[in-house]
């Protein structure tokens, strides 16, 4: 399966903020799309960086409330690991588990087509094996 038939199924929206947004109108767009991690971009389609609710809870413990109103340039991650639609969905979920990410901006000639998360890959891999098992159930009940 390849990163295109995920976003095939679940679209190719993704919330993006720009760097100077405040990390107080980051949150809002978090909770309004019911996301946990954003795109920071300056125009929608190029990359500066990723943000997730964990760069704001690890930032709010090192600088208290007073971060709300910083840029989320401040506190995103700038070497952000991208893939393409023509990836396998395999290679990023290992990738996924061994670096630890759990979002993954799709990029396609040099523009921003998608995001894929952790919870995208492992639907994925259930929606293999549920296909699988219901063939193999399909092959022992023809079997003579």
């Amino acid at each position: 399966m390849r990163i295109r038939d995920i976003l095939r199924r679940k679209g190719d929206a993704v919330a993006t903020v720009r760097p100077d947004a405040t990390v107080r109108q980051l949150l809002s767009v978090l909770a309004e799309h019911n996301i946990g991690a954003s795109v920071v971009s300056p125009d929608g389609a190029s990359i500066a960086g990723i943000v997730s609710e964990r760069d704001v809870v690890r930032r709010l413990h090192e600088h208290g409330a007073a971060l709300l109103d910083r840029p989320v340039s401040e506190i995103m991650t700038a070497e952000v690991r991208t893939c393409g639609p023509g990836d396998q969905v395999e290679d990023l979920r290992r990738a996924m588990t061994e670096h630890r990410f759990r979002h993954v901006p799709v990029v396609e000639d040099g523009r921003l087509v998608g995001i894929v998360s952790i919870g995208d890959v492992v639907k994925s891999a259930i929606d293999e094996l549920e296909s699988e098992r219901e063939h193999l159930v399909d092959y022992i009940q023809r079997a003579p």
